[in-house]
């Protein structure tokens, strides 16, 4: 999943700032002023929403030059600093503000995409903690556990998003696809293990189109 998800939530946001209960999911950015951490529930702060905001920027900045990251060394480079712009607004929000369900999401969103995945782990985990079930939370923390081979995992995040998210579920699924065909060609993982997943997955999708039209969205949850 990109940082689109988290750029409508915050043109949701600017739009109604009261809908910004907190806990929820990621945030970006820390602003000049530190003001006293709200309780949970409450609404955020102006700072901790322009902190935010600004980070969904960054965020998003780094999406766009890493997507050219594979034919540019500066536009990779860029992405970096980016994401860690980003990280360290998120690190300084999630300090003042911990109760931020959404600044947690999203500092695990840059310290993954920085290859830092057992810290973004623990900020999935403390978003989790926050909001139990949060689909975001889950379908990233699932693709953390993609980059650490972690299969079972993998495999049990996915089992959990379809029962309450069949869209993100069908998000995570591409990932998980993805993740096989390049480990396909990378070779860099058992093998076995590897072929095991990729049936396990098929069979995966084969079940999401098959049930998609018994759900509420009906085929709409099924595979955009």
């Amino acid at each position: 999943m990109n940082i689109r998800t988290l750029i409508v939530s915050s043109m949701l946001m600017a739009a109604v700032p009261a809908a910004w209960s907190i806990p929820s999911p990621s945030l970006d950015d820390s602003s000049d002023s530190a003001p006293a951490a709200s309780a949970p529930g409450a609404a955020p702060s102006a700072a901790d929403s322009a902190t935010y905001t600004e980070a969904l920027g960054l965020m998003k900045q780094g999406d766009d030059l890493s997507a050219q990251s594979t034919t540019s060394k500066s536009a990779a480079e860029g992405a970096k600093q980016a994401y860690a712009s980003a990280r360290a607004k998120l690190q300084a929000l999630t300090a003042r503000s911990p109760q931020l369900a959404e600044a947690w999401n999203s500092l695990g969103y840059t310290q993954r995409q920085l290859g830092a995945y057992e810290d973004a782990l623990a900020s999935y985990a403390r978003a989790l903690t926050l909001r139990p079930g949060y689909p975001e939370a889950l379908e990233y923390r699932g693709e953390a556990y993609l980059r650490l081979g972690r299969i079972a995992d993998a495999k049990q995040a996915y089992l959990d998003l379809f029962a309450t998210n069949r869209r993100i579920a069908g998000t995570f699924l591409n990932a998980i696809q993805l993740w096989i065909k390049q480990q396909q060609t990378a070779k860099s993982a058992d093998p076995t293990a590897v072929a095991d997943f990729s049936h396990w997955a098929q069979e995966r999708a084969q079940i999401a189109s098959q049930t998609a039209s018994l759900t509420r969205e009906g085929a709409a949850a099924s595979w955009r």
